[in-house]
């Protein structure tokens, strides 16, 4: 049976995938498709409608803010940023993390050792006075915090990699590469790392929610996404200083965050366990 016929059933026989899967799908298309859902724009302010609550009468079906603008609207931008941020800066992390990681399993030895001990020095780098430095130096942008969270996301998917090279490398397909004369760089980019996607894809699930995780506490201090433009965790902040007299500011955009964490923390988990039924729990 072919491989890929083969995991395509698995996700299919497995209910949490499929369900996290679909719902991820549909939040992402709504959130691209949110001009054509909402007839307000993200920004556009209504002074006569602030702090609305949400109602199907008056066209806000979330409600709006303090400044009149539509939470449906801002909601919908927010999940977007939210999504492309985080994705982004996942692959970011996985391009460095699997590369990094490859060379250093293979190669092995003392490059192995100074290599791990620049992650291990990393990982000892507080991440807030990073992003901090960040800001003063270069200002805020949507660039910076890209470059923040890859710049800590890949140190796991290195390790990662490693591990699973130096029990890839191993194997008899790199020995009989290493005999007929193939170079390094050609048995870690054509033997080695095809062998990693597997762990990669599920590494990669996992990895998406923390990014999200960053991204919202980074926007929840004022450190993130910048108006006019909005984020989940920036509307979370908002929300929290109105949280008395309009609750639909913080719980809407709150509920929204918890969702797309808990899908994708399902949807790792699944894809784990298709992948390795024995470790299963």
């Amino acid at each position: 049976m072919n491989p890929s016929v083969s995991i395509v059933r698995k996700i299919r026989s497995s209910r949490a995938v499929t369900i996290c899967g679909a719902t991820l799908l549909v939040i992402a298309l709504l959130s691209l498709l949110g001009p054509a859902i909402s007839s307000h724009d993200y920004f556009a302010t209504d002074f006569e409608n602030r702090l609305l609550p949400p109602t199907l009468t008056a066209g806000h079906l979330f409600g709006t803010d303090e400044l009149g603008r539509d939470l449906l609207a801002r909601t919908l931008f927010g999940i977007r940023i939210t999504l492309l941020v985080a994705v982004i800066a996942s692959f970011v992390s996985l391009g460095i993390g699997v590369l990094y990681g490859a060379i250093a399993g293979y190669v092995g030895g003392r490059v192995d050792g100074f290599m791990m001990r620049i992650v291990d020095g990393l990982y000892a780098l507080p991440f807030i006075f990073f992003v901090i430095l960040l800001m003063v130096a270069f200002g805020r942008s949507l660039f910076l915090i890209l470059v923040a969270i890859g710049a800590v996301n890949w140190l796991d998917m290195a390790r990662i990699v490693r591990g699973q090279t130096i029990s890839i490398k191993q194997r008899g397909f790199v020995d009989a590469a290493r005999l007929i004369g193939v170079s390094t760089s050609g048995i870690v980019f054509r033997h080695i790392t095809p062998n990693l996607l597997g762990v990669v894809v599920v590494y990669m699930t996992l990895a998406i929610p923390q990014a999200i995780l960053m991204e919202s506490f980074l926007s929840f201090l004022g450190l993130g996404i910048q108006e006019p433009q909005t984020s989940l965790g920036a509307l979370v902040n908002a929300g929290v200083s109105r949280m008395e007299p309009a609750s639909w500011l913080l719980v809407i955009p709150a509920t929204a965050l918890a969702v797309i964490l808990l899908c994708f923390n399902f949807l790792g988990d699944g894809l784990r366990d298709l992948a390795d039924p024995k470790g299963k729990t």
